[in-house]
């Protein structure tokens, strides 16, 4: 799954890596980005002026937590903050924005816990060992609610965990390599079977695992000490390699 993730590049980073122009309320770094806070969507916008090499794409703030258009009772609708993408095309909560409403979030990395027993788990920061910016793949639902005001909402897709990532959580967010960004964004031409195929696990060296501290628990704490390994802590150990370790003695 994806319950907390990382934004700490620039407007102008984003920019050359997106195709968009600098979101208008400006970007701050983020270390800790939760369900229900305002996260940055890419998604397809108006065309570009005659000349433009930059395609026509736009940024948005949405809150992260998607609601489908037919929901009447909010408060008693649950958070949806990830859509399995195995079935969001069957299930009518997530069927139209997979159609018509494919976005790309960009971060840098996300936060996963490891269970290590019934008191706690020890958090990881999972990021792309090359560094830079990754897209997830999202989706984007603008709801109306009673009194006529709408909020765009969203959610990010998740898949199997890969092989690196399996140890600590069995799931993943699904990234979109950025050769494929046109081709998720374009729901005119593109209905959700055409890019199944971009909603698997990336390759088991594209992430690493860094153990970072407890303090990212805590949705107040937002700042770049999050992003420190962790002192003494586990390294994350396939069941593989438990049985292999096992066997030695």
């Amino acid at each position: 799954m994806c319950g907390r993730f990382v934004l700490n590049q620039t407007a102008a980073e984003i920019e050359a890596v997106f195709g968009v122009m600098d979101y208008e309320g400006g970007i701050a770094p983020r270390f800790n980005i939760a369900p229900t806070q305002p996260v940055l969507m890419i998604g397809k916008g108006y065309p570009r002026a005659p000349g433009s090499n930059l395609p026509d794409r736009c940024a948005i703030l949405v809150r992260w937590g998607l609601l489908p258009s037919w929901v009447k009772d909010v408060k008693g609708f649950p958070l949806l903050f990830n859509a399995r993408s195995e079935t969001a095309g069957e299930k009518a909560t997530f069927r139209a924005a997979l159609r018509h409403h494919r976005t790309l979030v960009p971060a840098s990395g996300f936060y996963e816990w490891k269970r290590t027993g019934k008191a706690g788990a020890q958090p990881y920061l999972i990021r792309p060992k090359r560094g830079g910016l990754i897209a997830f793949a999202g989706l984007m639902e603008t709801y109306l609610d009673p009194n006529g005001s709408e909020m765009d909402t969203g959610a990010i897709l998740t898949t199997n965990a890969n092989e690196t990532l399996a140890p600590i959580h069995h799931r993943m967010p699904v990234v979109i390599q950025e050769e494929d960004f046109e081709r998720w964004l374009d729901c005119i031409n593109n209905e959700p079977r055409d890019v199944a195929d971009l909603m698997r696990p990336v390759e088991p060296d594209f992430f690493e695992a860094i153990p970072v501290s407890d303090r990212v628990n805590k949705v107040v704490n937002d700042d770049p000490g999050l992003l420190d390994p962790a002192p003494d802590a586990p390294e994350p150990v396939s069941e593989e390699r438990k049985a292999d370790q096992l066997s030695l003695f």
